[in-house]
């Protein structure tokens, strides 16, 4: 196992179940910092990404479930580090719901972006409040080399500092 890995499992392993806690308008975000590599998991409701929790009943949905994805796919758009740590997305994936049952229906993400001068990494801006207008809470826990810790970002403070 990569050692970012392990970092995120322990940070996974000390996290509650996030399925436990959905709740509109509030999504969760967690930072696993190893090196020079920025790991970030994301969860969405969907319903603060599109405005509701089932399968798409007509072309404006469809199109507003489509936009979103497509959003939620530009990793250097959604997740500003520190500029001086000089970091570029290095990878995305993005599960969509599947709309099975009537559940609460989430978005979950994954962004890797590598730093090449990590020492100067000090903090991480999102954009997601200005794409996603239905956000107004995200709850943060990171771990990496300076420590742990827990913040709440919205859409007046979108910026994790450490």
């Amino acid at each position: 196992m990569k050692p970012h890995s392990l970092l995120l499992t322990a940070l996974l392993l000390f996290l509650p179940a996030a399925h436990a806690q959905h709740k509109h308008g509030e999504g969760r975000l967690d930072i696993s910092i190893d090196k020079d590599l920025i790991t970030l998991n994301l969860e969405l409701p969907l319903d603060a990404a599109v405005g509701f929790e089932r399968a798409p009943k007509n072309d404006k949905e469809k199109a507003a479930l489509a936009a979103t994805g497509q959003t939620l796919n530009d990793a250097a758009a959604l997740f500003v580090p520190s500029p001086a740590a000089n970091c570029a997305a290095q990878s995305v994936k993005v599960e969509m719901p599947q709309f099975s049952g009537n559940a609460h229906a989430d978005i979950d993400a994954s962004y890797v972006f590598r730093c090449a001068n990590p020492a100067a990494l000090k903090g991480i801006e999102t954009t997601l409040f200005k794409h996603f207008k239905r956000l107004y809470r995200l709850e943060v826990q990171r771990v990496g080399p300076t420590g742990q810790g827990a913040a709440r970002l919205t859409p007046k403070q979108p910026v994790l500092n450490w």
